[in-house]
């Protein structure tokens, strides 16, 4: 292919793809092919000729859009939303045509730049302090990964960098059972090890126990080991919970402990100043990630860590070997150095297209709408005899569960998603399976929430 046959399959690209959104809502949300059909489907080896464009298009079009879960459905109520704005997608078209590699700043001065704007934007749209500055990463996972490696490297005054951790002290780290897997992935990929990630019981509005973490980190010091650092979570992936931020930071700081806050889903709601009482005491945290692509419309990847002091993680995660230098010009940032992989995409043209072409208004009053709906959709399912609301609306997420039990409700979630309307998924709450109800797909209307009372109604009649 070259670049005259790539503009002609790119024009039939494009038709497909607004075909694909404009009949999305008619299709079952979850995939229905059978485990191992479309791999089965595939020849076992590469070709050694070229292929006709024709044939592969059409090959596409056979196998890959039925195997597909949509995520961009608008009763797709499942997981957490991967949002896509069609601004959004249009600024990935053209960083794929340009194909950048933005690892320092003279690799692509625009990437770098238009980066850190859109930290400044989404700061203030966050009602944020100027003390923060921030950086794109591809997930939450790798935002909290950096920032654990930078408490790491904090207690051990950046000595684990070149000694290892063989000989050092036991490091601790403590967060409540509520916060995502990938704050358990990041002690054991940072070495610190899953023993040592102390989960602090919550309390009954399921916020981290201050006092028990005042109690557990002075008990570690006491065994000589060494207290490194405290996440917190801001809407847990699970059933929405929050800690009560400034609290468990004023514990944390009279510690003198680092403090990192995992917003990947419910920071986007921070855009809507009526909700931010959800992370009161924020401005003093020292790292914050939250997912734009989550509930903000730009297309996956894009996670957003806020650092108070970011020469800290640039000190542990930054290299600069000569091939890596800006000669002939003053200190310049190199997003790299905040983050651990060296290569990286321009995430950030997709936030500017998007912020622009929708502006923050539009994006707050789609955030409040998916709040309102799914607290009508609740009070909804509450009314049917069979069901039971377990845990109430955090935002847009609640659960709700089968009166008859763990069976029943494993039984009405197969038959939910079985169905196709809608998809919704599970999760264990105080160890009582429960199905999750979350809104926030980005072009959902009232009548996409409200199927999920249809569906359920009549599966349970």
């Amino acid at each position: 292919m070259n670049h005259d046959e790539l503009r002609h399959w790119s024009k039939i690209a494009a038709d497909w793809a607004h075909d694909y959104h404009l009949d999305l809502r008619d299709r079952p949300v979850r995939a229905r092919t059978p485990r191992n059909a479309i791999r089965d489907a595939l020849p076992p080896k590469a070709p050694e000729l070229p292929e006709s464009m024709e044939e592969i298009w059409a090959d596409f079009n056979r196998l890959i859009p039925q195997g597909m879960t949509h995520w961009q459905h608008p009763r797709f109520f499942a997981y957490f939303p991967a949002n896509a704005a069609p601004a959004s997608m249009l600024a990935e078209q053209l960083v794929n045509a340009m194909a950048c590699q933005g690892m320092i700043w003279q690799t692509s001065p625009a990437a770098t730049e238009v980066e850190q704007a859109m930290m400044v934007w989404l700061r203030e749209a966050l009602g944020l302090p100027d003390r923060f500055t921030g950086t794109i990463h591809d997930s939450a996972t790798t935002a909290t990964l950096s920032a654990v490696l930078t408490m790491r490297e904090r207690a051990l005054n950046w000595h684990g960098l070149q000694a290892g951790l063989s000989g050092m002290p036991v490091l601790r780290l403590y967060t409540s059972g509520e916060t995502h897997s990938s704050v358990d992935k990041a002690a054991r990929v940072a070495g610190i090890g899953q023993q040592n990630l102390v989960k602090i019981p919550t309390d009954d509005s399921l916020s981290m126990r201050p006092d028990l973490l005042e109690a557990a980190i002075a008990a570690d010091r006491a065994a000589g080991m060494m207290p490194a650092g405290v996440i917190l979570c801001v809407g847990g992936t699970s059933v929405g919970a929050f800690d009560h931020v400034a609290e468990l930071i004023a514990v944390a700081k009279e510690a003198g402990l680092p403090v990192h806050v995992d917003a990947a889903w419910a920071g986007s709601a921070m855009i809507c100043p009526e909700f931010r009482l959800l992370w009161e005491g924020i401005e003093e945290a020292d790292s914050v990630v939250f997912n734009p692509h989550k509930w903000l419309g730009a297309q996956f990847d894009c996670a957003v860590q806020f650092i108070a002091n970011p020469h800290e993680q640039i000190k542990t995660l930054g290299l600069r070997p000569s091939y890596l230098e800006t000669p002939d010009q003053d200190e310049v940032v190199n997003f790299n150095e905040w983050t651990v992989p060296l290569g990286r995409r321009f995430r950030a043209l997709k936030l500017w297209f998007l912020l622009r072409a929708h502006g923050l208004e539009d994006l707050r009053n789609r955030i409040r709408n998916h709040v309102n709906w799914s607290r009508q959709l609740c009070a909804l399912l509450s009314e049917l005899p069979d069901l039971e609301i377990v845990t109430a609306p955090a935002l847009s997420l609640f659960t709700f569960a089968h009166r008859d039990g763990e069976a029943a409700t494993l039984d009405l979630l197969s038959r939910i998603n079985d169905d196709g309307r809608v998809y919704l998924t599970q999760t264990r709450h105080q160890d009582r399976l429960v199905i999750r109800v979350q809104v926030g797909q980005f072009d959902c209307t009232e009548e996409d929430v409200m199927m999920v009372h249809t569906v359920l109604s009549e599966l349970l009649e």
